[in-house]
C-alpha cells in the first residue's frame, strides 16, 4: 500500500479522497490554488503545496506544477478525482513516467474511452448495446452526411468525439439544418476540445439517464455496482441522482452489468468507471464511459456498502478486488442532491462569503462538503460546494429523509439551489419515479420566478 498520496483536485472530492487515505493510513498531500487556501481540505492538511494562481490553467490544469508537487513531497500516487485532469491520457502518461502511480485507468484505457468515436466502437466489439449512429466520425462530404443521418432517422444528434460534461451536442429535426449543425458543433469541437471530430446518434426522444457504475484490478477481476438513475438534469449537467433507477427490472440491469463488467475485461481496464447509458421503452444504449470517480458515487457506496474511493487506491496498489459480484447485494435505496452556489431558479452564479452554514444530521443523512461557516466561495471554478446525500430502506424513506434534510439546511451569505431541490423532492412525478432527461428542464419552463 502507498505511506503517501498526492490529491491533485479540489472542493469536496478533495475532502473525500483525504478521508479515504486518513482510514486507509496513507498521508493525503493536498494541492491548492491561491483562491482555494481556505478550503476546509487545506486547514485540515498535514502537508499542503500551492500549485499556482485563482485560474486553472495556471493551478489544477498545470501538469508540470502538480508533478513537481509530487516530486517535492515524496508522494508515490497521484490521484486526480473528477474533471480536472482526471481523465487526461497524456497527464495519465507523464505521472507514470516521471515515476508515480496513476490512481485510475492506464493511459491507454482513458484514451479509447476519452474518444467518443472509438469507445462506441470498442463497445458495439464488446457486446453492449449502442445508440443507432454513424459507423464513425463524420465524413466532410455533405452527400455522405446526409446519407447517415437519413439512415439513423431524423431527429439526429451532433456530437464532439472529445466532448464531455454536456458539452459539444446538436439536435437536429430535418434535413435543412442538417449541414450548418455538423459544421458549428465542428467548430466548437475543435475550440472546446482541440478536436473537431463529430459523430451522429439518433436522437431519442424520451430517455432516463441511467448509469452502471464498475470497479476493475489488474488482474482481469471487474464487478459492477448496480445502476444510478442521473435523469434530473439541466442542460445537460446532473442535480439529483439515485440508486436504484426506479421501475427498471432486476433482470435488465444484471444483463448489462455483466456486458460492462465483460467490456471492462476485454479492455484490461483498471480501476473505477461508470458507463452511461439512455435508457427507453426496455432498452439500454450506451453512450460514454467515464473512466473515474463520479460526483454521485456516494449513492451507490450507500446502497452496496462499497467504499469506492478507497477501493480506487487499493487497485491502483496493485491489490485484487476484496469482494466479487456474488458479495455485492443493494440495500435500501440512496438519494443525492448537488448543492450549488447559484440562483434556485436563474442559476446565476452566486460566489462570496458564508455567513451562516447548518449542514442536516439524523438517521441516513450524509454531507460531503469543503465549505463551512465563514469559507469564501470563489468565483473560478464549478458552482458546486456539496451534496446532500440520504438513505433509506425504501425510496419513500429516502425521500421523505431528504424532504427533512433540506428543510434543516441553512446557507447563508450566498444564493444557493436548496430551494429548487425542496420544490423537486416534494412534485409528484419526481416522486412517483422514472423522470426522463427533459423532465427538469420541462417543470422549470412551466415554473419560472
Amino acid at each position: 500500500m502507498f505511506k503517501k498520496i498526492l490529491v491533485a483536485n479540489r472542493g469536496e472530492i478533495a475532502l473525500r479522497i483525504q478521508r479515504a487515505c486518513r482510514e486507509l493510513g496513507i498521508k493525503a498531500v493536498m494541492v491548492y490554488s491561491e483562491a482555494d487556501k481556505e478550503a476546509k481540505y487545506v486547514k485540515l492538511a498535514e502537508e499542503a503545496v500551492c500549485i499556482g494562481p485563482a485560474a486553472s490553467s495556471l493551478s489544477y490544469l498545470n501538469m508540470p506544477a502538480i508533478i513537481s508537487a509530487a516530486e517535492v513531497t515524496d508522494a508515490e500516487a497521484i490521484h486526480p478525482g473528477y474533471g480536472f485532469l482526471s481523465e487526461n491520457a497524456d497527464f495519465a502518461e507523464r505521472v507514470e513516467k516521471s515515476g508515480f502511480q496513476f490512481i485510475g485507468p492506464t493511459p491507454e484505457s482513458i484514451r479509447i474511452m476519452g474518444d467518443k468515436v472509438s469507445a462506441k466502437q470498442a463497445m458495439i466489439r464488446a457486446g453492449v448495446p449502442c445508440v443507432p449512429g454513424s459507423e464513425g466520425e463524420l465524413p466532410d462530404d455533405p452527400v455522405l452526411i446526409r446519407r447517415a443521418a437519413k439512415s439513423v432517422g431524423y431527429p439526429v444528434i451532433i456530437k464532439a468525439a472529445g466532448g464531455g460534461g454536456g458539452r459539444g451536442m446538436r439536435v437536429v429535426h430535418t434535413e435543412a439544418a442538417l449541414i450548418n449543425a455538423v459544421q458549428m458543433t465542428k467548430a466548437e469541437a475543435g475550440a472546446a476540445f482541440g478536436n473537431p471530430a463529430v459523430y451522429m446518434e439518433k436522437y431519442l426522444q424520451n430517455p432516463r439517464h441511467v448509469e452502471i457504475q464498475i470497479l476493475a484490478d489488474k488482474f482481469k477481476n471487474a464487478v459492477y455496482l448496480g445502476e444510478r438513475d442521473c435523469s434530473m438534469q439541466r442542460r445537460h449537467q446532473k442535480v439529483i441522482e439515485e440508486a436504484p433507477a426506479p421501475g427498471i427490472p432486476r433482470k435488465l440491469i444484471e444483463k448489462i452489468g455483466e456486458r460492462c463488467v465483460a467490456a471492462c475485461k476485454k479492455i484490461g481496464y483498471r480501476g473505477a468507471g461508470t458507463f452511461e447509458f439512455l435508457y427507453e421503452n426496455g432498452e439500454f444504449y450506451f453512450i460514454e464511459m467515464n473512466t473515474r470517480v463520479q460526483v454521485e458515487h456516494p449513492v451507490t457506496e450507500w446502497v452496496t456498502g462499497v467504499d469506492i474511493v478507497k477501493t480506487q487506491i487499493m487497485v491502483a496498489a496493485g491489490e485484487k478486488l476484496p469482494f466479487t459480484q456474488k458479495q455485492i447485494e443493494i440495500r435500501g435505496h440512496a438519494i443525492e442532491c448537488r448543492v450549488n452556489a447559484e440562483d434556485a431558479f436563474k442559476f446565476t452564479p452566486s460566489p462570496g462569503r458564508i455567513t451562516s452554514w447548518h449542514m442536516p444530521g439524523g438517521p441516513g443523512v450524509r454531507v460531503d462538503s469543503h465549505a463551512y461557516n465563514n469559507y469564501f466561495v470563489p468565483p473560478n471554478y464549478d458552482s458546486m460546494i456539496g451534496k446532500i446525500i440520504v438513505h433509506g430502506d425504501t425510496r419513500e424513506q429516502a425521500l421523505a429523509r431528504m424532504q427533512t434534510a433540506l428543510a434543516e439546511t441553512v446557507i447563508e451569505g450566498i444564493s444557493t439551489n436548496i430551494p429548487l431541490h425542496r420544490e423537486l423532492m416534494v412534485d409528484a412525478k419526481f416522486m412517483q419515479g422514472g423522470t426522463n432527461i427533459h423532465y427538469l428542464e420541462h417543470w422549470l419552463s412551466q415554473h419560472k420566478r
